[in-house]
């Protein structure tokens, strides 16, 4: 099997001035100004939240796992509410390949998933 190559799939990290808010059902689920947004190939930007400004408490962790030859191996957690659970809908890369260390650890969510808010952090 050839080995991926980054430069026919482009990813890049940044920090832009957002306010990024998750619900599921109406429950807050993350809520931040410190979001990076990866943007990579063709797919929807996925925004990556500091641990810190998500519910952990709500978190469940899975044993459902993907690997990704440009960012490394993907753990996931599913969100327990009193309504049920939604299964695998948060997933982070604990220990990403060298290259995308700037995301190791964060949280990010579905979009397609969650409720996604994000607004000019000065309108927040």
């Amino acid at each position: 099997m050839a080995q991926a190559d980054a430069n026919d799939w482009p990813i890049t990290v940044s920090e832009p001035e957002v306010a990024v808010r998750v619900e599921i059902e109406g429950v807050v689920v993350a809520d931040t100004q410190r979001a990076r947004v990866l943007r990579e190939g063709t797919y929807v930007p996925r925004y990556y939240l500091p641990r810190e400004d998500v519910r952990l408490d709500l978190l469940v962790t899975t044993d459902h796992a993907t690997f990704c030859p440009f960012k490394g191996d993907a753990s996931y957690w599913s969100v327990e509410l009193p309504s049920g659970t939604h299964e695998n809908v948060v997933w982070s890369y604990e220990e990403p390949i060298d290259d995308r260390v700037d995301i190791t650890g964060m949280l990010a969510f579905y979009n397609e998933r969650v409720d996604l808010h994000v607004q000019d952090a000065a309108d927040a």
